[in-house]
Formats: C-alpha cells, sequence, structure tokens
C-alpha cells in the first residue's frame, strides 16, 4: 500500500490529523510478552513509511521504555508522525496502578507532543485542574492538542469547556462497544474525534485464540479470557471469522473494517510487533461494507453479548470516570 494511498481523518477542530490505522506502542514493551527493542524499532520504521503516522504511546508502557524506544524509532522522521502519548497512570507494586491528576504531575516529562491525552481520570482531582495544567502545555508550546482517556460523557463536557479536547480513546471492539458507543453521543457534537483502542479485543478477534490453552501471559489476568467467559465469546468471535470467510478477508480485517465504518470521527490503533500483522491490518481499509454488512455484523455479535468486563476489577474502578 503506498503511502500516499493511507486514508487520513481529521482529529477534532484543530487541523490535527491521523492515518485511519495506527499503532498503539504498548505490545512494544513487555505487556503481551518479551519483544525486540531492534525490531520494533524496525517496526515502527516500516510501518511510517506505509503511511502510517498514528503513533501512540504511553509513559507506563514499560514506565519510560515504550517512549524512549518511539523516540529512537522516530529519529530523522519526526515530521512523518503525529505522535501521541499519555500520563496518568503511576507504579502501585503489589496492586493495580494508580491514577495521578493533580496539575504539578501533568507537566512532567513532556515536550514536542502533537497530542497529550490524560491517560486514565484522577476522581480525586476536578477533570477542571488536570485540564487546565494540560491547557498551559498548549500555551507554552510544549503540545499542540489535547485528548482524554476513558472519559464518560460528563467529564468530558466539562474539561471540553477548558480547552478544546480534540480526541478521546476508549476501548472500542464488536466485543465492548456500549460505553463506547454512549460516549460517542458526546463527542460527535462537539467536534471531538474518537480514538478506539483494542479493536481487536486484546487478540481475541484476530481468530488466534481458538482454545482456553492459547490464553497466557497478559491476557489471563483479562475477565474475557477467563474460563468461565471463555467458551461465550469464543463463539462470538466464530460468528465474525464465518463472515470474514464470506467477505475473503481475514477475521482481524473485518473487525477492523467494522470500527473504521462507524462513522468518520473515528480512527484505530491496533498494538501489533510483527510486520505481517501490520500488513494484514492495512489490509482492512480494502475490506468493502455496506451499511447492511454493518448491521449484519454488528447483530452478529450484539452490543453488551461478551462475557466478563473489560478489565479485572481493580481495572474497572479506573475507566469510564
Amino acid at each position: 500500500m503506498a503511502t500516499e494511498k493511507l486514508p487520513h481523518r481529521k482529529l477534532g477542530r484543530g487541523g490535527l490529523t491521523a492515518s485511519i490505522i495506527g499503532i498503539g506502542g504498548m505490545s512494544l514493551s513487555g505487556i503481551y510478552g518479551a519483544a525486540d527493542d531492534a525490531a520494533s524499532e524496525d517496526l515502527i520504521r516500516y510501518a511510517i513509511d506505509l503511511g502510517v503516522d498514528h503513533l501512540d504511546s504511553s509513559d507506563m508502557y514499560g514506565w519510560g521504555h515504550n517512549e524512549e524506544l518511539v523516540g529512537r524509532a522516530i529519529k530523522g522522521r519526526r515530521d512523518r508522525v503525529m505522535l501521541a502519548t499519555k500520563f496518568g497512570q503511576v507504579q502501585n507494586p503489589g496492586g493495580p496502578n494508580k491514577v495521578n491528576g493533580r496539575p504539578e504531575y501533568v507537566i512532567q516529562a513532556c515536550e514536542a507532543i502533537d497530542l497529550y491525552y490524560q491517560h486514565r481520570v484522577d476522581s480525586t482531582v476536578p477533570i477542571e485542574d488536570t485540564v487546565g495544567a494540560m491547557a498551559k502545555l498548549v500555551q507554552q508550546g510544549k503540545v499542540k492538542h489535547l485528548g482524554l482517556s476513558e472519559a464518560k460523557p460528563e467529564t468530558i463536557r466539562r474539561a471540553h469547556k477548558v480547552h478544546p479536547i480534540a480526541c478521546v480513546q476508549t476501548e472500542y471492539s464488536l466485543l465492548y462497544r456500549a460505553e463506547a458507543e454512549e460516549t460517542r453521543e458526546t463527542t460527535r457534537p462537539l467536534g471531538i474525534s474518537f480514538v478506539a483502542y483494542a479493536p481487536l479485543g486484546r487478540g481475541f478477534l484476530t481468530g488466534a485464540i481458538k482454545t482456553f490453552a492459547d490464553v497466557d501471559g497478559r491476557r489471563a489476568a483479562h475477565p474475557r479470557f477467563q474460563k468461565e467467559n471463555f467458551d461465550q465469546n469464543r463463539e462470538l468471535v466464530a460468528r465474525i471469522e464465518a463472515i470474514a470467510a464470506e467477505k475473503r478477508c481475514t477475521t482481524s480485517q473485518l473487525a477492523l473494517a467494522w470500527v473504521l465504518a462507524q462513522g468518520d470521527d473515528v480512527v484505530a490503533i491496533a498494538g501489533t510487533r510483527y510486520k505481517e500483522r501490520l500488513d494484514e491490518n492495512l489490509g482492512a481499509l480494502r475490506v468493502e461494507l455496506t451499511a447492511d454488512d454493518v448491521a449484519r455484523i454488528s447483530a452478529a455479535v450484539p452490543s453488551g453479548a461478551a462475557a466478563g468486563t473489560r478489565y479485572p476489577a481493580g481495572g474497572m474502578s479506573a475507566v469510564y470516570v
């Protein structure tokens, strides 16, 4: 796929754009198994050469490792990248990550960022205070645009009054979409774009996880993969596999195409460590879905049909705040 052919969409109303499919960096920092830094840097450069300019990182992916890796990979190519990163989660040995949205924390380790997200909303700090500190970074020229991750509609509205929010990022896939769709009812009228993370259901919607024995590493902690939920969710994936076979595409491509068909306000970031998987993901752009196709796919996996919450109990307390 030639660089100039890769579709882009607007992010918010401030002139920011990004490739319709981007790369989420979490899997490059050991979250889903060991990753080779040299191979990861090569993957990022390969993606940029294909026209993928939406790179999404966070200071909690490897606790600094991911941002350093991305920095090395884009050296000499910075002008070809829409660089996004996130702040707000802090380490908590022995328990789930804590959240810090205090204004003084917002300004730490922030420089030359196109899109700066609050990774998780801190329920103990007024969103007006956190976004107010983020807005100062825009005024200082350290970041260009602001975003929120896993914020509920009322939080988004309050934040947007303080400073324009370009994007809101929430998990959005065939398996888990109720909160994302509710969020979009707020973001669309405000001109805020929506970034769908985990559009492949943390790998479930690739079709590669066929039996409970295939679940390992970080995925084993997620309720969707646990034994009491696995069979129900695998049946939902099988329905998508059947439709993908009819459309002569992979299950991943159909799942991604469905997300991107939800509206021009939506872009997706999909994590991968491998060039062949990146090529497969970009192949979703060649999948043509009619309105009837989209409705049929949606009906095959109804909203709310997935078994298990999106995160373990500790993580659920920090999302959609």
